[in-house]
């Protein structure tokens, strides 16, 4: 059975795209500033062509990578996960979300908290981690949720778990979905569940976003069409709002996503496993953690050898991202708007070659409908 295992190191940019000063990104280099402040022990990563991609000290280019390399350029309007997971599948986002980095308008928030009978607190732009820091103690008088947004078309809810517990935090986000109408239609509302006391709120792994659905037809689409079977691990089947996802499995870290990946490839049931990798993102590229996003790339390289040694003749495994995170940018803390790397490897994948500069992210969307001989999506040219 042929298989495709893709994941997406998400955040993982490789340095600003032609428009990124559209985006106040230029100058932006996740990886390669990563790599300069805390150098990287990749070998699995190197040996697939990484520092083919780009110049990294530490991750040199090899001769004779194990693969086929390149980068691919995002053509979506925005730089947040929606627009990249969807154009990775095939749909390209022309009309940006909106975005609120004023706060949301009364007509956002009157009826959404007539809905739920109860007021918020915040309603702003903030980092999820200090605003908790800053209102968690008022939330745990109140009974509050806390509201807030980024630079991106999120409508964000933070909780303790104690005060609102995560099935009505839920039911809450999901209330905010049915408020989001056009013209406010975000592109995702996102629990934020944390525990702790003040001075001591930690964020869990329960967080769950409610996205809208895509606005055209993915790989998984045609996959699930056609009855092969989809694996949505991580918060891959949030982004797609569980459409075309035939099993879900939730993770509680990158460590835990990497391994419940290792358990799929062994189990050949599904023909394609579809893995977000979110750490890079929320725990080391917005907090500014250079350091901590080289030791986590270095964990995923350790697990990504042993994915290498899982599998079969008929597997091709795909690693990119969505997006930038560049945890040394001093303009802003959020997603940076940057190529992404592309690393296709597996026993199929013969030419061993610089795929170069691709134009849109949908070329692995239409290289997996290629390469499992489904029909062709509207966007994309297969690198096969």
């Amino acid at each position: 059975m042929k298989r495709v295992c893709l994941i997406v190191l998400d955040g993982v940019g490789v340095g600003a795209t032609p428009d990124a000063g559209e985006y106040q990104d230029l100058g932006t280099n996740t990886l390669a500033h990563v790599e300069a402040a805390s150098p990287l022990n990749c070998p699995t990563l190197q040996s697939l062509g990484l520092g083919n991609i780009l110049s990294l000290k530490s991750v040199p280019p090899t001769q004779h990578p194990q693969g086929a390399w390149g980068r691919l350029q995002e053509q979506s309007v925005g730089k947040d996960s929606i627009t990249g997971h969807w154009e990775l599948a095939g749909v390209i986002t022309t009309d940006p979300f909106p975005t609120y980095p004023k706060g949301f308008p009364d007509e956002i928030l009157i009826p959404f908290k007539k809905e739920i009978d109860r007021n918020i607190l915040g309603n702003k732009a903030a980092s999820g981690t200090e605003i908790i820091k800053e209102l968690g103690e008022q939330h745990l008088k109140t009974g509050a949720p806390i509201v807030y947004t980024s630079v991106d078309s999120v409508f964000q809810i933070a909780a303790h778990e104690e005060v609102i517990p995560i099935e009505e935090l839920y039911q809450i986000c999901e209330t905010a979905r049915k408020v989001l109408t056009p013209p406010h239609h975000m592109s995702r509302v996102i629990a934020r569940p944390f525990t702790g006391k003040p001075g001591e709120f930690v964020r869990t792994h329960r967080r769950k976003d409610f996205s809208l659905d895509p606005t055209g037809t993915t790989f998984l689409d045609l996959a699930v069409e056609n009855g092969l079977e989809t694996l949505a691990i991580g918060k891959t089947a949030d982004l797609f709002n569980y459409r075309s996802t035939s099993q879900v499995i939730r993770t509680e870290n990158d460590e835990d996503g990497m391994e419940k990946t290792l358990i799929a490839l062994e189990k050949k049931e599904a023909s394609i496993i579809f893995t977000n990798l979110v750490d890079f993102d929320s725990k080391y590229g917005h907090r500014n953690d250079a350091k901590g996003f080289a030791q986590n790339l270095e964990r995923f390289d350790r697990s990504l050898a042993k994915a290498l040694q899982l599998l079969s003749d008929e597997d091709i495994l795909i690693i990119t991202a969505d997006h930038g995170c560049d945890p040394t940018f001093t303009n802003h803390t959020d997603h940076t708007r940057e190529h992404v790397p592309l690393l296709i490897t597996g026993p199929p994948i013969q030419n061993r070659i610089d795929l170069g500069t691709r134009q849109t992210l949908a070329d692995i969307g239409q290289t997996i409908c290629t390469y499992l001989d489904l029909p062709k999506l509207s966007n994309g040219t297969s690198v096969l």
